[in-house]
Formats: C-alpha cells, sequence, structure tokens
C-alpha cells in the first residue's frame, strides 16, 4: 500500500456514546469485522473488510460531545499542518501528538466551526481499501460559508478548485494534481435545518442505495433523506442508533 498524498482523506473513525452497539450496526451494516485494541488504545476499535482495514471507532472522550464521524487528512508533518491552520483562521483542538508508533495525529476545527483531522503515518498508514461496497467513498464538507471554505482548505492543504452545482446549490470539487479528492456543500435553503452544524460527512459505497437505507432502518438506524439520484451515483443520508450520520452512494 502506498502513503495517501498530502491532503488526501485517509481515514475514518467514529467517536460514539455506545461503542457496542455501534459496533454491532456497521458490522451488519457493511459486512465489517471488528479488531478491539488493548488497554494502551482505550478499546479503539479497528474494523476490517476482507481483512483490510477501512474505518475506526471509540468511545466519546469529552463532556457533551455527540457521537459523529471524524475525517482524518494525510499529512506528510502535522506540526506543519498545526501551524498551517491557527496562521489562517482555524483552531486547534488537540495539538499533534503521537499515537505509540502508528501515527501522528492533530485535530482541528475549520473558520466556520467544521471539525477535522490530520494523519501523519507511522506503522499505520490509514484505510487499505477504498471505493469498494463497504469502504470509504467520498468525503464532503458542509459548510455555510463556500468561499471562506475554499480560502482556508486551499491555503492548509493546496487544494484546487473546480466550480458545480448540486442540487441547484453551489459546490466545489476539492483537487490535487487536476483529481477530485473531496467536495464543499453549501448548506442553504429549507433542505439545511438552521441548528445543523457545518461538519465532514463521510460517503461509504455501497452495491444498492435502496436496499442499504432500508438495511439500516432494520438496524436500528434511521433514513434522513431517503434515497435520491445525484450526477454520481444514488445516495442517501443516513443516522446510526446514536446518531451519527453517514451517507451510503451507489456509483
Amino acid at each position: 500500500m502506498t502513503v495517501p498524498a498530502p491532503g488526501v482523506p485517509t481515514w475514518v473513525d467514529l467517536a460514539t456514546a455506545d461503542l457496542g452497539d455501534a459496533t454491532r450496526f456497521y458490522t451488519e451494516m457493511f459486512g465489517w469485522t471488528a479488531e478491539v485494541s488493548g488497554d494502551d488504545f482505550g478499546g479503539y476499535t479497528t474494523f476490517l473488510l476482507n481483512g483490510l482495514q477501512v474505518a475506526g471507532a471509540g468511545p466519546l472522550f469529552g463532556e457533551g460531545q455527540q457521537t459523529a464521524w471524524s475525517t482524518y487528512f494525510a499529512a506528510d508533518d502535522a506540526d506543519v499542518v498545526a501551524a498551517r491552520v491557527e496562521a489562517v483562521g482555524g483552531k486547534v483542538l488537540v495539538a499533534p501528538f503521537d499515537v505509540m508508533d502508528q501515527g501522528r495525529m492533530a485535530a482541528f476545527l475549520d473558520p466556520a466551526g467544521a471539525p477535522f483531522s490530520v494523519w501523519e503515518p507511522g506503522s499505520m498508514r490509514g484505510a487499505e481499501i477504498f471505493n469498494a461496497p463497504g469502504a470509504l467513498t467520498w468525503n464532503e464538507l458542509n459548510t455555510r460559508d463556500l468561499d471562506g471554505a475554499k480560502n482556508f482548505y486551499g491555503m492548509v492543504f493546496d487544494w484546487q478548485y473546480q466550480d458545480a452545482s448540486i442540487g441547484g446549490l453551489p459546490y466545489a470539487l476539492c483537487q490535487l494534481n487536476q483529481q477530485p479528492v473531496a467536495g464543499v456543500q453549501l448548506m442553504a435553503g429549507a433542505g439545511w435545518p438552521d441548528d445543523l452544524l457545518p461538519h465532514w460527512l463521510v460517503y461509504f459505497a455501497v452495491g444498492d442505495c435502496d436496499a442499504a437505507a432500508e438495511h439500516a432502518s432494520r438496524l436500528g438506524g434511521r433514513i434522513v433523506h431517503q434515497p435520491t439520484r445525484i450526477a454520481a451515483g444514488r445516495y442517501a443520508l443516513l443516522e446510526d442508533p446514536q446518531g451519527g450520520s453517514f451517507a451510503v452512494l451507489a456509483p
């Protein structure tokens, strides 16, 4: 496996109010198997798809924290990224630190308040499989400040942008070396609740979007946005039983 280029999504994990039930839900949802780490990692769970690392999960670590998926971007040097984030108006939530020999991570807020993280790989390089059913396939920032987000992440990760639209709303494809690596969606209009905070949404690939949405509902999750056709395929927005939002996409 090659190391992802800096600025490319490399890992996602879930902070959850009920790690046991989340493990039940996602292993049945995507056919994952779960490996639970030792005490040194606080019970952190790594999910595998066909024996390959695909995502992680752990308990909530702060009072008032809500169940949510986090997106990690690859970094050559997490400390350099942290300095860059602060210089262009972001906030360092968790300063860079070593995770044993696994790698080095840091967590941030962008200027609009959307959390994201970086991962400087050590022995653990990130996800080992992408774009297959049950694996990560897309990461998308939902924000009310599209131009501000483009400027911020462009300075942090050297992204360039291709402007587009989805449902009549502005959308930006984030690119590195003319290859799309993520998206930025403007939260505007009646479809976006006023109390919904800016966030990075993770998309997992599925073979059949409608069947996946129904399966999530049967497992105790919730269909937030019914399966819908978009340019990239057919997608649905879902919540796990603890309220963690994620999307599924059948390309």
